[in-house]
C-alpha cells in the first residue's frame, strides 16, 4: 500500500527548518507521484491535480494545510537534498525488484535535454539509471557532468544496488577493469560491450572470434540465430560465444573474465546494398551462452522501455525545469510514477492509457497503489491509509 512509499521517504530530510511549516513533506511527496501518474508535467500541473483531487487526496493524507500551490512544490523540490531523494528512491525500488534471481541490470545514461541554464552557462543535466529489464523497473539514478563522466560515476551506482546473483551489462563506455571488479565483489557477473577503447584486447578478441566463429572451418556454432523482417527490412542475428584462456594475456589481465562473445547483425533492406555488423562482448558468467546472447539483447531495454518512454510518454526532454535539484527531484517523480503503473499486471492497456485511467479514475488510482505496496509484517504505521 501507500504506507511503504512513505516510509521510504520518510527519510528525507525536510528543508524548511524555519518560519512557520504549513504543509508536510511527506504529503508534498505523494501528491506529486500521483499527479505524475496522472500526466502532470510541472509544478503548476501538480497543484492543478491537488486542487481537482482534493476531496480524495484528503481521505488517504492529513493535508492540514489544505492543497499546496505550485510556488510550494516548486520551493520545496528545490531545496529537498537530491542525494537523499535518490538514496530513498533506490530502497524503495530495490524492494520492488528483490526476489528477482539472475535478474539483468542494464546501466546507461541519458541526457535530459530540456534541462540547460542558459543564465548559469550550464549545460543539460545527464543521468545515470539502472534498469531491470526483466520486470521494467527503474532501480535507480545518479546525475553526472556529462556522458564523459559517466566512468566515475557507474562504480557508485553499483555500490547503491543489490547485486548480488544478477547479470550487470554495460556498454563500451564502462568497460573499465575497476568496474568489472566492483560488479563481481557484489557477488555479481557482467556483460560488457568491447570496443576500440580497449586496443589490446579488442584486437585479441576479433582474432579469436575471427577465427573460432567465422572462419571457413570455425568449430563454434551460433547459438542463436534469429530473423526479424519488420520495419520494412530483414534483419539477421548471429551469437557466438567463445571460452576465454584465464592464464593467457591479454585475458589475464580482466578480472574474472570467462567467455567473449560476438553479436552478427546481417541488414537487408529493399533498394539497397546488405549491411553487416559485428559487436563484441566480455562477459564473467559461467552461465550456458544462450543465457547471454539473451541478456545482450535484453540490455537494450534501456533503451526502448526506459529513455524512450521517459521522453515520448513522459515528455522528459520537453520540461523546462532547470533548476539541479528540482530537475533531479522531478526525474526520480517521474522513475516512480512509471514503476507503479508497470506493476499493475491486471490492466491490459498501454502505459499511456493506464496514466489516463488514473487521472480520471480515483478506484483505479488505488488499485495501481495497491498492486505495488502490500504491508510487510510489523510494518512501521504511518498516518496514510488508503480507504478499504
Amino acid at each position: 500500500m501507500l504506507e511503504r512509499l512513505v516510509d521510504a521517504f520518510s527519510g528525507v530530510p525536510d528543508p524548511r527548518c524555519t518560519g512557520k511549516v504549513v504543509h508536510r513533506l511527506l504529503d508534498i511527496v505523494v501528491i506529486a507521484v500521483c499527479a505524475v501518474i496522472a500526466g502532470a508535467e510541472s509544478w503548476e500541473d501538480i497543484a492543478l491535480y491537488g486542487r481537482m483531487k482534493r476531496q480524495w487526496l484528503s481521505s488517504i493524507l492529513e493535508l492540514t494545510g489544505g492543497i499546496p500551490s505550485h510556488d510550494t512544490f516548486r520551493r520545496a523540490r528545490s531545496l529537498i537534498e537530491p542525494q537523499a531523494f535518490e538514496r530513498c528512491f533506490l530502497a524503495w525500488a530495490g524492494n520492488l525488484a528483490a526476489g528477482s534471481p539472475r535478474e539483468v541490470i542494464a546501466i546507461d545514461g541519458k541526457t535530459m535535454r530540456g534541462s540547460f541554464d542558459t543564465r548559469r552557462a550550464l549545460g543539460p543535466l545527464h543521468i545515470l539509471s539502472a534498469f531491470a529489464t526483466e520486470r521494467g523497473l527503474a532501480l535507480g539514478q545518479l546525475a553526472v557532468d556529462g556522458k564523459s563522466n559517466e566512468i566515475t560515476a557507474i562504480p557508485e551506482l553499483l555500490d547503491a544496488l543489490a547485486l548480488e546473483g544478477t547479470i550487470v551489462t554495460l556498454d563500451a563506455m564502462g568497460c573499465q577493469k575497476t568496474i568489472a571488479t566492483k560488479i563481481l565483489e557484489h557477488k555479481a557477473d557482467y556483460v560488457l560491450a568491447l570496443k576500440g577503447n580497449q586496443g589490446t584486447l579488442h584486437r585479441a578478441v576479433v582474432a579469436l572470434c575471427a577465427q573460432q566463429c567465422f572462419g571457413r572451418n570455425a568449430p563454434q556454432r551460433a547459438v542463436m540465430d534469429a530473423f526479424d523482417d519488420s520495419h520494412g527490412r530483414t534483419v539477421r542475428r548471429r551469437a557466438f560465444a567463445c571460452a576465454v584462456d584465464a592464464q593467457q594475456a591479454p585475458f589475464n589481465a580482466w578480472p574474472g573474465l570467462r567467455q567473449v562473445l560476438a553479436v552478427e547483425t546481417i541488414r537487408q533492406q529493399p533498394g539497397k546494398s546488405t549491411v553487416a555488423d559485428i559487436r563484441y562482448y566480455l562477459s564473467s558468467c559461467a552461465d550456458a551462452p544462450e543465457v547471454l546472447a539473451r541478456a545482450i539483447r535484453q540490455h537494450w531495454g534501456i533503451e526502448n522501455r526506459l529513455h524512450w518512454v521517459l521522453d515520448v510518454s513522459f515528455r522528459e526532454d520537453a520540461c523546462r525545469i532547470h533548476d539541479r535539484h528540482a530537475a533531479r527531484v522531478f526525474a526520480v517523480l517521474r522513475k516512480i510514477a512509471m514503476n507503479l503503473i508497470r506493476q499493475d499486471a491486471k490492466s491490459r492497456a498501454s502505459l499511456k492509457g493506464r496514466r489516463k485511467q488514473a487521472a480520471w479514475s480515483n478506484d483505479y488510482m488505488e488499485q495501481v497503489l495497491r498492486s505495488t505496496f502490500q504491508d510487510p509484517p510489523n510494518q512501521k504505521s504511518h498516518q496514510v491509509a488508503i480507504r478499504a
